[in-house]
């Protein structure tokens, strides 16, 4: 893209009101075709002659800023007349909010030190083969807009009773120039609309909507008002045990919505912010709460625009609902970054999240796009020792990396090769990927481990020390787990791509040799399943074994964090214990998946207690109740339940292996999935009506490639096809 624009801004401070920057001009003949390239310092909303330009939501999205800008094409040949007006209202977004929790991060002060700017090129090719650029500069005008806040944690602010202000010049300004890219990433976009379910009064006399869900947007509201009047509305995930109005875990962010009337009839939804929601409360609406109704109000959902890929369902509603909140919870979350909540202040790309669901992720919704950005984004805020953030865009700039967090840099991308059979995202970040695998090696202060580092350790396991966050779990024990597993992962890589691995193949037997040697015993449900699922152990399945063991002496309960969960039914399905992986995941009372749905959860939780059994909240300053990271359990559904696995030597399901694993707390179970090579189905049943007496299982599965099938332990490999398949178990338990 060859930019003749500038860089606008206006000559004043506006503060926290939006401005809005414009251009008019008339046509010189018919128009064969105009596109508009535009990118700003905030996000922005473009509108040609009144339409909306393209369905972007907060455009031009979330990168790591210093480094890559995205800037956006948009055909708006449609939208022209003879006389036209481009105006673009700028709002604070990403890249010049305040960042709460961190706010002594220099990297965002850096950024809000910036003001709001505007960068546009509009290029006409009329009929005759000629051309027109029209480009923001200083023929452009500013002015104040009827936003007079906007932020991305505090909400937004509307006065429609506002005249048009008259227009001043702006200012040429100095912005980014070679850090501009195309848009890389999904658009961010306006997806489902959802109606209120109910509206009550809370027993503080508070009128309440509740849409029956939770969702990552913002409201539409239509209403009849008098000038002047006021919409002003809260945002809230739960009521409190008393019923009422809930927003202490919001912490600092303000998360509120005023809207000031114009008079008569009208609808508005906020243009430059989302929340994290289910309830809204109405602190005032514009012909009093007598006006309030149902048809009022519409929840709009926004998320990447992903292609829904992935769908589970099965016997037991509970499950469904379930599976539901993980898909829920991953679009409220994938918004134009992996964050790890929507609601509070924070909002964070967490490295360690993004590892742990991944592949649950690219399950559900094709996330190849999605990830191919973010991951562009981790390569560019890496540190030349190697050093990989906490959070990507690395706001947080913490010198001191966590295993599991920062492990992400090999995870991912090997999960979307896997997922995608694209080896292009291998190519992008292999060296990302060595490099932090270079990092450890140099930082640690012992050889063939990794050691003397500061980590998250397996965060809020449930074995966790009283007062702490983290489990008990060693931190160098996982450190030096995940140091192994990702070395071995950029071995793989550099296969694919043909690379000389030879000195990462034998640093990883030099930290498999020291790992066995230091780490003799396991102390947790987690050093178990690294030790068994890494392959660490020198006996795999004796680790899994006394993981049984584990489970079983404290009631059929999981102990495990962010570190260990992802890994935890594989573990057991893996090394024999398939039914006990299915007593955790069915398990109904705390703690389990399934004790949030049993409480009323929409979307899945940070804290497996986020609701106590009593009513009572696990804390006030740390528990989201849309938090991703622990739906990674649905990977297990999708490849033991029903059994549909991606082979490395064929990644991108080129080829497959089926091999379904039924149990008989479910009368049936279906997964579907659709890949680059077409639909796979997976069902299973019990057979009732031939064999009643019987464990009779139907197995109904379609491939579009090739597949290797497994039923009961016997393999067959078979074509393209729709197949049917019978096991039964007999009296002694064999298949």
């Amino acid at each position: 893209m060859d930019w003749n624009a500038k860089w606008i801004k206006s000559q004043e401070d506006l503060g926290a009101v939006a401005p809005e920057f414009s251009v008019s001009f008339a046509l010189r003949g018919p128009v064969r075709e105009a596109k508009l390239y535009i990118t700003a310092l905030g996000v922005y909303e473009a509108q040609l002659n009144g339409s909306r330009v393209g369905s972007f939501i907060l455009a031009p999205g979330w990168t790591s800023y210093p480094k890559r800008l995205q800037y956006q094409e948009y055909d708006v040949s449609d939208l022209l007349q003879e006389e036209n007006r481009l105006q673009v209202l700028v709002g604070r977004g990403w890249y010049r909010s305040r960042m709460p929790g961190w706010e002594g991060s220099e990297y965002q002060k850096k950024l809000q030190e910036k003001p709001s700017a505007l960068l546009a090129q509009l290029e006409i090719v009329y009929d005759d083969g000629s051309r027109e650029t029209i480009c923001s500069g200083s023929d452009w005008t500013v002015r104040e807009s009827a936003v007079r806040f906007s932020e991305i944690y505090d909400g937004e602010i509307y006065d429609a009773t506002r005249s048009e202000e008259s227009s001043r010049p702006v200012e040429i300004y100095e912005g980014p120039s070679e850090t501009l890219i195309p848009q890389q990433g999904e658009e961010i976009r306006e997806q489902e609309r959802i109606f209120p379910a109910r509206i009550f009064t809370t027993p503080k006399g508070e009128v309440v909507v509740d849409f029956g869900q939770e969702i990552t947007g913002y409201v539409e509201t239509n209403m009849k008002g008098c000038a002047g009047e006021v919409l002003d509305l809260s945002f809230a995930e739960v009521m409190d045990k008393e019923g009422n109005f809930y927003t202490e875990n919001y912490r600092s962010a303000k998360a509120q919505y005023r809207y000031v009337c114009r008079d008569g009839m009208q609808t508005y939804k906020p243009k430059l912010t989302f929340w994290g929601f289910r309830y809204i409360r109405i602190n005032s609406f514009p012909g009093g709460m007598t006006a309030v109704a149902p048809e009022r109000f519409a929840a709009i959902v926004l998320h990447s625009d992903m292609k829904r890929t992935g769908r589970l369902s099965c016997s037991n509603p509970l499950l469904n609902r379930f599976f539901e909140n993980v898909v829920w919870g991953q679009k409220g979350n994938f918004l134009d970054v992996p964050t790890d909540c929507p609601q509070r202040d924070e909002r964070l790309g967490w490295t360690g999240d993004a590892q742990a669901f991944v592949r649950t992720a690219s399950l559900n919704f094709d996330v190849e796009k999605f990830f191919t950005k973010w991951l562009a984004d981790m390569a560019a805020d890496q540190w030349e020792n190697g050093y990989v953030g906490h959070v990507i865009p690395d706001l947080i700039q913490n010198p001191k990396p966590s295993a599991a967090w920062a492990d992400a840099a090999t995870i991912c991308p090997w999960t979307i090769y896997l997922a995608y059979g694209n080896p292009e995202i291998l190519e992008n970040q292999f060296e990302c990927m060595h490099k932090w695998v270079d990092y450890i090696t140099q930082n640690t202060k012992n050889a063939g481990l990794w050691t003397g580092g500061e980590h998250y350790g397996d965060w809020l396991g449930l074995d966790a020390p009283s007062g702490s966050y983290k489990g008990s779990t060693r931190e160098e024990f996982i450190a030096s787990a995940f140091y192994a597993y990702s070395t071995s992962l950029v071995i793989k890589a550099g296969r694919v791509l043909g690379k000389d691995v030879s000195a990462y193949e034998k640093l990883y037997h030099t930290i498999v040799y020291t790992f066995r040697r230091t780490f003799p015993d396991y102390r947790t449900q987690t050093e178990c399943v690294l030790a068994a699922h890494f392959r660490l152990a020198e006996n795999p399945q004796a680790a899994a074994d006394q993981l049984a063991s584990m489970i079983s002496s404290c009631g059929t309960q999981l102990q495990t964090g962010f570190v260990g969960t992802p890994y935890l039914l594989h573990v057991l399905s893996d090394y024999g214990y398939t039914e006990l992986a299915y007593s955790l995941l069915l398990r109904e009372k705390y703690p389990s998946w399934l004790y949030p749905v049993t409480k009323g959860a929409t979307t899945v939780w940070e804290h497996w207690d986020g609701i106590m059994e009593n009513g009572d909240f696990w804390s006030a300053n740390m528990n989201s109740y849309n938090h991703y990271a622990y739906g990674c359990v649905t990977d297990w559904v999708y490849s033991v339940a029903a059994g549909i696995n991606a082979l490395e030597e064929a990644p991108g399901y080129a080829k497959v292996r089926i091999s379904p694993l039924p149990d008989k707390r479910l009368d049936w179970l279906e997964a579907s999935l659709d890949t680059r090579h077409g639909r796979i189905v997976s069902r299973w049943e019990k057979e009732t009506a031939l064999w009643p007496e019987r464990e009779l299982w139907k197995y109904q599965i379609t491939a579009p490639v090739e597949a290797e099938i497994v039923i009961a332990g016997k393999s067959v490999t078979v074509p393209a096809g729709t197949y049917q398949f019978y096991s039964l178990v007999e009296e002694d338990g064999e298949a």
